[in-house]
């Protein structure tokens, strides 16, 4: 059987930074600016200005102007992964994944950490992707979420 759909399987692989390459966005939910900002021993204000960007509707990082997908992403993984952004924390338990055995399959192909691991209890990855809709009710409530 495909590990892949061998129930769900996640376990990050050290050295792995997939998910951090994909082109995308990072958007940022409560808590995820001054998290960062303390972390990095900088004043939110100041933080916000050099990494983020604001639409009427969202928050999210910037990208840096190099084809680097994330200004955080270094060799080594997450220069703030202590201190990394709900969306990043909780991948890939994310509504679109963890409701569509499709799109976890597809994510596997990218992502060398899916089908890896002990088996996650299907509540507990229910419970992570809607913590994923509480953070960011702007985006899943525009694609029809629960939030």
């Amino acid at each position: 059987m495909d590990p892949a759909v061998e129930g769900l399987r996640f376990q990050c692989q050290p050295g792995c930074t997939a998910c951090c390459e994909v082109n995308g966005f990072v958007y940022l939910g409560p808590g995820d600016v001054a998290r960062a900002a303390a972390f990095l021993k900088m004043d939110p204000t100041e933080f916000e200005r050099q990494f983020v960007y604001r639409t009427r509707h969202r928050t999210r990082l910037r990208k840096p102007g190099d084809g680097r997908q994330c200004h955080f992403l270094r060799d080594g993984g997450c220069s703030i992964h202590p201190a990394k952004p709900t969306q990043c924390r909780l991948f890939p338990f994310w509504p679109e994944l963890v409701d569509d055995r499709k799109a976890w399959r597809r994510t596997a192909a990218h992502c060398p950490g899916i089908g890896q691991g002990p088996l996650v209890q299907i509540g507990t990855a229910k419970q992570l992707s809607a913590e994923m809709e509480t953070a960011y009710p702007a985006i899943y409530l525009s694609f029809g979420g629960s939030a």
